[in-house]
């Protein structure tokens, strides 16, 4: 970039214009509500507010695997939430999460109900009131919580940062993707040295250090996510490839991927689940 058409800050910002590429329009630099719109309750304890992106996937995921153990008390209602309509700046919602993200929860099997935000937070919350995919051993809890919160710093430079610049941002910047570029092949191969060493995140379990990095880092490596998989040679990561098939393969995975989809094939779209055999009428739909 030449001297003459670098940008200088002006030494006060201002929000003069949109900005945000394909984002734009729900992009703004102040919280709160834009409009009152109470959200929907079902039948469930749970009530998830969400939409299928990778953050939305991390829960849908953690719900649909403690089903499968059994915990009939994991029962949830999973509400879709169209962010590109602004649906998450609606007083109900911000009065769940007043950061306007998806997802977002409220756990009605207490009085009174307790509100979860941060898919981080919902998945320690969930883990932790059925007792699963979280050791109790402390060295093996810690390790787990490791990458848990890793994901959490990390996943911000792969989608704000390379998803944003790479697939998009009004202009492709060559600085902003290689910086990004750099900074996601890094992580992939922190991920492959530690998979290299364990079966999973944590160790030998699956936890819910593997839910979490799995929407955004596995489905990276299955180039699931930005249509970036060539670009970042993804395959070269043979220890996360191992990881995300296998991962990928399990049923309450599938199921959890489709709940709140609302992108790709039709046939892995479910927009709202409020029981399991919603997942059922979907194919008896797909096969007519």
């Amino acid at each position: 970039m030449s001297q003459d058409n670098e940008y200088v800050p002006p030494k006060v910002w201002k929000w003069e214009k949109a900005s945000g590429g394909q984002f734009a329009n729900i992009n703004r630099p102040i919280a709160g509500p834009t409009h009152d719109k109470a959200l929907p309750v079902g039948k469930h304890p749970f009530q998830l507010y969400s939409l299928a992106t990778p953050n939305g996937v991390k829960v849908t995921v953690m719900f649909e695997e403690l089903l499968a153990l059994g915990h009939t008390g994991a029962e949830y209602d999973a509400w879709l939430i169209r962010i590109g309509d602004g649906d998450q700046f609606g007083s109900g919602f911000v009065g769940v999460n007043p950061n306007s993200k998806i997802p977002a929860m409220m756990d009605h099997s207490v009085s009174p109900p307790i509100r979860v935000f941060e898919s981080g937070s919902i998945l320690l919350y969930l883990a932790e009131t059925f007792g699963e995919f979280l050791p109790r051993d402390p060295a093996r809890r810690t390790e787990t919580l490791n990458w848990l919160f890793w994901q959490m710093g990390s996943a911000p430079y792969l989608g704000g940062g390379f998803g944003h610049f790479y697939a998009y941002a009004p202009t492709r910047i060559e600085y902003a993707i290689d910086r990004f570029t750099m900074e996601v092949k890094r992580q992939l191969d922190v991920l492959d040295r530690r998979l290299a060493e364990t079966r999973y995140l944590g160790g030998d379990e699956y936890t819910i250090a593997d839910i979490a990095n799995w929407p955004w880092y596995g489905q990276l490596a299955l180039n699931r996510v930005y249509d970036a998989g060539e670009f970042l040679q993804v395959q070269e990561y043979e220890n996360v490839q191992r990881w995300a098939r296998e991962i990928a393969a399990r049923p309450a995975v599938r199921r959890g991927r489709m709940v709140n989809r609302t992108f790709g094939s039709s046939e892995e779209q479910l927009h709202e689940r409020h029981d399991a055999s919603d997942f059922e009428m979907k194919t008896q739909e797909e096969a007519k």
